[in-house]
């Protein structure tokens, strides 16, 4: 059974199209609704929807940070060294530079969040099948 399916239809913001930009860095299917993409402004704001067991890979942001406002449905959030932390709507986190990181919806779960994202990322490894379903 998959939990949360209400949220494939976007709970505060459109769930937006197929993350193909994006796809290679993801397992799983994910889904990206830009919100704020002015050249002008140097934080990218985007609406972003991952189907249950979707994550993205290890990946860390230099010269900037990232905050994501879990709007909807059930996920996990992991620092490297540090254990997986479970997420849900109203949860907030904060990455900062240089930190390695990886996140994404629950197996059982759909999972939405908003992502406010300073600097350029450097997108690495993924999260291995194996231990990501001991979760």
């Amino acid at each position: 059974m998959t939990n949360n399916e209400e949220v494939k239809n976007g709970v505060i913001f459109p769930v937006g199209e197929k993350n193909e930009a994006f796809a290679q860095y993801f397992i799983g299917q994910s889904y990206l609704q830009s919100l704020v993409a002015d050249k002008d402004v140097n934080v990218g704001v985007a609406n972003v929807t991952f189907e249950p067991a979707c994550r993205n890979n290890w990946h860390i942001h230099h010269d900037g940070f990232q905050i994501l406002l879990v709007t909807g449905g059930e996920g996990w959030y992991q620092e490297e060294g540090k254990q997986a932390q479970s997420l849900k709507a109203g949860d907030v986190i904060v990455t900062h530079d240089g930190v390695k990181h990886w996140h994404g919806a629950k197996q059982d779960s759909w999972f939405e969040h908003i992502a406010i994202t300073a600097g350029t990322p450097e997108w690495l490894e993924p999260v291995e099948d194996d231990w990501y379903l001991q979760l």
